[in-house]
């Protein structure tokens, strides 16, 4: 007995608009279920494969014999092989150390499922509270960054903080900690001029600063968010007898005090470890080390 039955439905396969008599009917016509069918076979058999595929390249891995290396006994107890190491240097998973060599029994791991001992639950460690902050100013202050760039560094980081009153306290031992790279550096006063330093000592602006340093090339530094400049090398280009006793070169000075080219120069701080250090791009070369390797040669 046919049904009466009209029921609009999508075909699974082709995907048209067809009219089922059955609520069940999935298809629009035989072809279609017979394509659905096949794939779904082909599907499975493939999804076998793979599998089969797995399992062989992990038994290949973990190895057939009654030995593994650590690097097998990672994978067959699924932990890295850092993690496996510390496992041996515990001594929680019994092993022979032999010239380059290190195998693990692996009847030991299957004992060791044998009588495990009895599960213990960690305790979850409870968040220590709170109580010492930075407020925003005193940040900006401290470490010389913008506003914009602690708000973004402290949503990157998830920043403890809270508002109190208006105002944004942030956690200190987290600023800390995210900012160590930006701590105030103490700069050597009697060595570097500030911007405001020059201007109040040698009477010019600070437009006339920037245009002098960038003319004479003057050896420069950024301390956070100020800019220091090499006190003899601006005292020498103005034409001041520098009060200070300089305890190293600059590259262009060594370069122009040995006539020699940049590349030259650093082969030989390079080759005889001659002590230097950098400040921003800026290399500081020891001077007493340098004359002393081009000194003449003397015999006593």
């Amino acid at each position: 007995m046919s049904s009466t039955i009209d029921i609009r439905k999508i075909c699974e396969w082709c995907g048209k608009e067809f009219i089922a008599h059955k609520c069940s009917t999935r298809f629009c016509c035989k072809r279609c279920s017979e394509h659905s069918y096949k794939a779904l076979r082909r599907q499975k058999h493939v999804e076998a494969q793979n599998t089969a595929t797995k399992t062989k390249i992990k038994e290949q891995n973990t190895g057939n014999g009654d030995y593994l290396t650590p690097y097998q006994c990672a994978i067959l107890i699924g932990v890295s092989r850092a993690t496996l190491y510390r496992y041996l240097e515990r001594g929680q998973i019994p092993c022979i150390q032999f010239n380059g060599k290190t195998l693990i029994s692996r009847a030991s791991i299957d004992k060791m499922f044998e009588n495990p001992p009895e599960y213990i639950k960690r305790e979850r460690k409870e968040a220590e509270p709170i109580e010492e902050f930075y407020t925003t100013k005193e940040i900006l202050e401290k470490f010389g960054i913008s506003n914009s760039w602690l708000f973004k560094m402290a949503k990157e980081r998830n920043i403890p903080k809270t508002v109190v009153r208006g105002k944004t306290l942030w956690s200190r031992k987290h600023i800390d900690k995210a900012l160590s790279d930006k701590q105030p550096s103490k700069v050597a006063e009697e060595e570097w001029y500030s911007v405001e330093e020059v201007c109040a000592k040698f009477n010019m602006s600070k437009e006339a600063v920037y245009r002098f340093v960038s003319e004479r090339k003057i050896g420069k530094r950024k301390d956070k968010c100020k800019v220091f400049y090499s006190r003899r090398q601006f005292d020498m280009a103005i034409g001041v007898e520098s009060e200070l006793e300089p305890e190293y070169y600059t590259m262009p000075e060594a370069m122009a005090r040995y006539n020699m080219t940049r590349d030259q120069i650093s082969h030989y701080v390079r080759t005889h470890n001659i002590p230097r250090t950098y400040e921003g791009r800026y290399v500081r070369i020891d001077r007493k080390a340098l004359d002393a390797l081009f000194a003449p040669p003397m015999i006593s």
